[in-house]
């Protein structure tokens, strides 16, 4: 008789929680979707909430690319890179976001986001390679273009 190989069992479903699981070294609130927990060895996917009126403080990442989707709400992205001084050009680098755009945060780039006074901003974030730990932001150099509140 022959032996069936065994089945591995498929990765569980993940599922948003109504707590934050952590706050982001940039101030935003981080619910945690897909990692290690469901077999993911290349990317992660968390959602991210700034609150309504508020600003990030600007960080810059050492290892990962990021990919948003802007879900809910309004609000700008400052992204820098990190190549050139800001040097009080910050306006430059600023786009404005709505629910169903999609950007890149390159590896190094400095980058701020903020909400709009109306409605949290509430975005889909896909990191690669998966979210390494808490030392991966860091705080940027130099300034971005809004005063953080968070």
């Amino acid at each position: 008789m022959s032996r069936q190989p065994t089945v591995p069992q498929p990765p569980p479903i993940a599922h948003a929680t109504a707590d934050v699981d952590v706050v982001a070294p940039d101030g935003s609130a981080i619910r945690l979707l897909i990692g290690d927990a469901h077999r993911a060895t290349r990317a992660s996917l968390c959602e991210v909430t700034l609150a309504a009126g508020q600003a990030s403080r600007p960080v810059w990442h050492r290892q990962v690319e990021e990919i948003w989707y802007v879900l809910d709400g309004r609000g700008e992205v400052w992204r820098w890179p990190p190549t050139v001084a800001v040097a009080g050009e910050t306006e430059r680098g600023i786009a404005a976001v709505g629910p169903g755009d999609a950007l890149t945060i390159p590896t190094g780039w400095r980058f701020q986001f903020r909400a709009s006074p109306e409605s949290a901003l509430r975005f889909l974030c896909y990191t690669s390679p998966p979210w390494p730990g808490p030392d991966e932001a860091q705080p940027s150099d130099e300034e971005g273009p809004w005063l953080p509140t968070v």
